[in-house]
């Protein structure tokens, strides 16, 4: 069982930046592929951004060029650095995880077994 445990959310203006964290905990065995998501209540859930633990990312048009995906592999850490945001990137963001041999960058929703209780990012114009 994998847990997954968000932070970093919080309040910034337009224009502002904020660094979300994953930490990963569990049995992760070879090959973990993660990724961002993020969700208005009553919104099918978005993706952001993937990364494989070898590197391979993953953007959504809309974050492309601002936000950044990192994996600490010695550290089991996940990172979303978000720049230049706007009030349109406010939402619940949630980090997910996949631990196969032959996993991908996916922005797939249903791809991924495992979820973080999600943080909060509110931008105000």
């Amino acid at each position: 069982q994998v847990q997954l445990v968000e932070s970093g959310g919080g309040a910034v203006q337009a224009g502002g930046s904020l660094r979300l964290s994953c930490a990963t905990s569990g049995a992760t065995y070879g090959r973990v592929c993660m990724a961002w998501f993020r969700q208005t209540p009553g919104s099918e859930r978005e993706g952001v951004a993937a990364i494989t633990s070898g590197g391979t990312t993953k953007y959504a048009d809309s974050v492309r060029g601002r936000f950044t995906i990192a994996l600490d592999n010695a550290k089991n850490t996940l990172y979303l650095q978000m720049n230049s945001l706007k009030p349109d990137d406010t939402d619940i963001y949630y980090c997910a995880a996949r631990n196969n041999p032959f996993c991908s960058v996916n922005l797939t929703q249903s791809a991924y077994p495992y979820w973080g209780q999600g943080t909060q990012v509110s931008v105000s114009a």
